[in-house]
């Protein structure tokens, strides 16, 4: 009997316009539009393999070598139910094709970062689990129409289904149809955006997102002001921004957004603090190195952001990637060197962290190594990609290959 079998992985995005909030908590709804940045695979990435096979018992789906419990109703039941009755529509019309659709799955998922350290890993995972069965029912279907199906596992995962800046559009009917993801541009637009990411920590977070946003929907005014008046005023700004390649008004909009989700976190009751000090020095390093930009150029470098965690995500155009690192390093140092993935610091490296002419270095301590545990350095990526049957996680006999 044939092989049924397919494997994509797919990336990390992460907002400008964050996500906060969500009109219907089952279908995964949101209180206002978002609009992300997709990061490159090659650095970040869920990797999925889904396999359709009449003798597997029940389906199954295993994350980073560990069985997950694929409860009735869940949200992982929901996006294999919804891809199944996909696939069972499409074997209506071709009556030939095999009836996928009614053989149990297995899955095998692994993410090469930390999960739920506030690094979206549960969006890259859903979005490699809808991509993959996808392929594997070998579905029509567009990345805008998996993205309804995404979103129901995890809100932000509907973005990963795109490469290059990306809008969740939260539409308006009841039924969810009209709240997916667009494309705004391809990474091939704007390619020049890198992302250095600070891993201030990578535990579990103390309040989930889920539980998060749903205490500040219930309790903050704040969130009604912002969702009513402010972001979708900003959405049209920095879609507009990013066709226009204008760094300078996609950085400022990113940190004000930024800055106002946490204070309206700040604005629940009980408050949710999700940065700590060393994410607020980074903010102070990256104000004053923005402030001497203004004052020489006229324009901003870098723009910081900020998750449901602790953890920076500092964008900025790749000439000012050694500014940035030497920066970091100064006041947050390292205890391994800092890898150059894109080779943009040639023989030398980094050097001991100097800082720009005109920096007031007071803006923040020098803190101890490991307040920042570790750098890691990216760029606007591309969407999902099919891999190949070497890179497939399940062995012959359907199993993890790392179980069986």
């Amino acid at each position: 009997m044939p092989i049924y079998q397919a494997t994509t992985s797919a990336p990390v995005n992460i907002a400008c316009i964050k996500y906060w909030g969500k009109r219907d908590t089952k279908l995964i709804l949101p209180t206002n539009s978002s609009l992300s940045v997709t990061l490159d695979q090659d650095h970040l990435r869920a990797t999925t393999t889904s396999r359709a096979d009449p003798s597997f018992e029940k389906d199954t789906l295993w994350l980073n070598g560990k069985e997950e419990v694929i409860a009735d109703g869940g949200r992982l039941a929901t996006c294999i139910r919804e891809m199944k009755y996909l696939r069972s529509q499409l074997e209506q019309q071709k009556p030939d094709a095999p009836k996928l659709s009614t053989f149990p799955v297995h899955i095998c998922s692994f993410n090469n970062f930390p999960t739920a350290a506030g690094l979206a890993s549960s969006a890259a995972g859903f979005a490699a689990l809808v991509a993959s069965l996808a392929a594997l029912y070998e579905l029509p279907a567009t990345p805008s129409e998996l993205s309804r199906i995404a979103r129901q596992g995890s809100g932000s995962a509907c973005r990963s289904l795109f490469g290059g800046f990306v809008a969740w559009e939260m539409g308006s009917a009841p039924d969810g149809s009209d709240s997916l993801a667009i494309e705004i541009a391809p990474r091939e637009h704007w390619p020049d955006i890198h992302a250095l990411i600070c891993v201030v920590s990578d535990d579990k977070k103390g309040t989930s997102s889920t539980s998060g946003m749903q205490r500040t929907v219930e309790t903050s005014p704040l969130l009604q002001h912002r969702i009513g008046t402010v972001v979708p005023a900003r959405m049209k700004a920095i879609s507009d921004a990013i066709r226009a390649r204008d760094f300078d008004t996609f950085a400022s909009l990113t940190m004000q957004d930024s800055n106002q989700f946490h204070a309206v976190c700040l604005d629940t009751d009980p408050p949710i603090f999700y940065m700590n000090d060393v994410s607020r020095a980074i903010i102070a390093v990256i104000t004053e190195y923005n402030r001497i930009a203004l004052e020489t150029t006229g324009k901003r470098k870098a723009a910081y952001t900020y998750d449901a965690g602790p953890n920076a995500v500092i964008y900025t155009p790749k000439e000012n990637v050694r500014e940035i690192v030497e920066l970091i390093v100064r006041y947050f140092p390292q205890a391994e060197k800092f890898k150059d993935p894109f080779s943009l610091f040639g023989v030398a490296g980094v050097g001991e962290g100097k800082l720009p002419e005109g920096f007031n270095e007071r803006v923040a301590k020098k803190f101890d190594v490991g307040a920042v545990k570790g750098l890691i350095h990216t760029r606007v990526g591309d969407g999902p990609r099919k891999l190949g049957d070497d890179e497939a996680l399940l062995a012959a006999s359907g199993l993890p290959k790392t179980l069986a």
